[in-house]
């Protein structure tokens, strides 16, 4: 077998990458997506995301292995938060950055990361792609070795082979066999339920409509005033719309069936919009924006049409994004998800597995109380 560290995911052929893992299902792993990242200026040196993406092959050539990887000089954009420990790195007269990062740029999502395929023998492969991660951080001489969102067989892989386990938490909802949404309230106590159906309600009494559109769907005109609700949406936090209009065009047109669009219209102009993408079993939530405030508006547009759209398509699994704990109520319940971490200072090292050890405690105890909060009845609760 023999390694190569891939710049460009074009150099890699579409149909070897999408065959790994039986074949790539989840949209952000998919040959287009990622390609579509660096093809249209997402990603690249000037947002200090540079791709260096393992691959490995067989003495016949074939693709056994991948690992989408990234050499940073930042930590934005990876919703796993490790700007304390850079800030203690320079403290120390050392540098964090450049650092090596596993994941899918700006987007939370759990899913493999050491990608092998189904005839390859899988332990043997992810011992190669692992040993040639470490094998880089020295050769790009980074200070560590980050794999973020891995799904859970694979973070037990990476704990095995010496990487630290940092413990997260999302909010996601799960299809317990709805079939309808207000079959889905019925579990709600009815405090709880008359809230959400207010919320929907704010809606539709502003005179909002929601069109829900794949990527095949979507015109021109659609991703422009799209990319627009988008931008507004850092132009009001103060940070960076990293996606681009020809980056949502082209995954409309490349993975027609894994894009869902949400546009809210008011008196016939377009108001805000919801961008997801989805896969066989689960629909993934990622970006919102909108130029006009409306009640509610965006409950509507990223949670409530999300579950309707789950249900009517029987998908099991909602991700709305990172963060908000608001979601709790509305019914997204706390679900563990997990980053692995190796830092070549050993010093630097330990003094962050025991953070983390103690930060995994108190995840926990915060993860339980939020349950406590989840509006579902109770078995044995009356109506």
């Amino acid at each position: 077998m023999s390694i190569q560290v891939v710049h460009e995911l074009s150099d890699v052929a579409a149909g070897e990458w999408n065959a790994l893992e039986g074949g790539i299902d989840n949209p952000f792993l998919r040959h287009e997506f990622l390609v579509g990242l660096e093809r249209h200026r997402c990603v690249g040196d000037h947002w200090g995301w540079r791709p260096r993406h393992l691959v490995l092959r067989g003495d016949d050539g074939t693709l056994l292995g991948a690992v989408p990887m990234y050499l940073k000089d930042n930590s934005y954009g990876e919703l796993v938060f490790d700007f304390a420990w850079a800030d203690a790195y320079q403290r120390s007269g050392l540098r964090y950055y450049p650092k090596l990062v596993s994941t899918i740029p700006y987007a939370p999502i759990t899913s493999p990361r050491l990608l092998v395929h189904p005839a390859a023998d899988r332990a043997a492969v992810e011992q190669q792609l692992v040993a040639a991660a470490h094998e880089l951080v020295r050769e790009e001489g980074a200070s560590s070795l980050h794999w973020l969102f891995p799904d859970d067989t694979q973070m037990d892989t990476l704990e095995r082979h010496g990487f630290l386990r940092r413990t997260g938490c999302q909010y996601h909802w799960f299809n317990r066999g709805y079939e309808s949404f207000d079959h889905y309230l019925e579990r709600f106590t009815r405090d709880r339920r008359k809230k959400v159906q207010q919320e929907r309600r704010r809606v539709r009494d502003a005179g909002i409509t929601l069109e829900v559109l794949h990527g095949d769907e979507v015109s021109a005109a659609q991703w422009a005033v799209f990319h627009r609700f988008y931008a507004s949406t850092y132009d009001k936090r103060g940070g960076y719309p990293t996606l681009t209009l020809e980056f949502m065009q082209a995954i409309g047109r490349d993975l027609p069936r894994h894009v869902v669009l949400v546009l809210a219209k008011h008196q016939g102009d377009y108001v805000a919009g919801a961008l997801n993408l989805r896969s066989g079993d689960t629909l993934y939530g990622r970006h919102w924006g909108c130029l006009e405030e409306f009640n509610s508006l965006h409950f509507e547009a990223c949670y409530y049409t999300g579950i309707d759209y789950c249900i009517a398509h029987g998908l099991q699994r909602f991700e709305p994004g990172a963060q908000g704990e608001h979601k709790v109520w509305r019914g997204f319940e706390p679900t563990t998800v997990w980053s692995a971490h190796h830092l070549a200072h050993p010093a630097f090292a330990d003094a962050v597995g025991r953070y983390l050890h103690q930060e995994q405690e108190a995840m926990e105890q915060q993860m339980a109380e939020l349950r406590t909060h989840l509006p579902f009845k109770r078995p044995d609760a009356a109506a």
